[in-house]
């Protein structure tokens, strides 16, 4: 009986579609799913790529801070009561943050009037204070890291004075004269130097007065000098007087309580913090 082709039925029709998409998914579907090995390439590229800018980001922010704290300016927290009123800084109040300017002296002088900030020059200058470090080796270089980018105080004793003579010239004051600070022989003209906060000093500083009634004292302490500045040094004092361990306590160093120009950190420019005293520090010459 000859053969008869067997005609397909559409259930034939189907299983053979189905078969033929089923051997040829794997090289024609446009999808991967979450499982594909392929997958995972483009995926952890962009992870290290976001890595990478992170990390580039957080390098350039640490290297611009390193430039602005080294050559620019840098914070400070007034530490004592010695500059009030003009920068305020007492136990138990909230002192002020400062910015100096490490600019100018790059290409001029202090000049008399200027509020610096300085490094401590000599071991007389550093009595009551302790280093801000810790014991540990790994905290301190760690601390020491942090203040190359500002985050932790430098491992120093810095002060914050005015500048009243420069190199060259001699400063005195004696209460005899009832002039006040002398610099080459002229008085000079300080009205930042607050008297209503020197009759409160009084109180507790009996070198500040003369005579049983209160009156001042000219030179809102004991006599001191005449002293020649240095070349290449300054003679600082604070604006609270009779609250200031300034120059005039330290004449019997070796640099006669003078402050090389060298040991200055910088200007102070401004009060950034409370934001109640946000604003400049003027400069004010005393001997104009």
């Amino acid at each position: 009986m000859p053969d008869t082709p067997r005609q397909d039925s559409p259930q034939d029709r189907f299983d053979d579609a189905r078969a033929t998409d089923d051997a040829d998914s794997d090289t024609h579907r446009p999808w991967r799913t979450r499982g594909d090995g392929a997958g995972d390439a483009p995926r952890s590229g962009r992870k290290r790529s976001a890595l990478r800018e992170t990390a580039i980001i957080i390098v350039s922010v640490l290297v611009l801070t390193w430039i602005l704290q080294t050559f620019i300016g840098r914070q400070y927290v007034i530490p004592s009561e010695s500059m009030e009123n003009t920068l305020h800084g007492c136990t138990g109040c909230t002192n002020d943050r400062i910015v100096i300017d490490k600019l100018t002296y790059r290409f001029s002088d202090p000049a008399p009037g200027d509020v610096v900030v300085f490094k401590a020059p000599t071991q007389s200058w550093d009595e009551g204070w302790t280093s801000p470090r810790s014991d540990n080796t790994i905290l301190r270089g760690a601390q020491d890291a942090l203040s190359w980018f500002g985050f932790a105080p430098p491992d120093e004793n810095d002060l914050v004075k005015r500048v009243i003579a420069v190199g060259g010239q001699t400063v005195a004051c004696r209460n005899a004269d009832k002039v006040g600070v002398t610099v080459n022989g002229k008085p000079l003209s300080e009205p930042y130097v607050d008297k209503a906060l020197q009759q409160q000093d009084a109180t507790v500083n009996t070198g500040l007065v003369v005579s049983e009634s209160g009156t001042l004292s000219s030179c809102l302490g004991p006599d001191f000098g005449p002293v020649t500045v240095p070349k290449g040094n300054v003679w600082v004092m604070g604006d609270n007087r009779g609250n200031s361990a300034d120059s005039r306590y330290h004449i019997t160093d070796e640099l006669n309580g003078t402050v090389p120009v060298s040991d200055i950190r910088g200007k102070v420019r401004f009060i950034i913090y409370p934001f109640s005293r946000i604003g400049g520090v003027g400069a004010h010459n005393p001997q104009t």
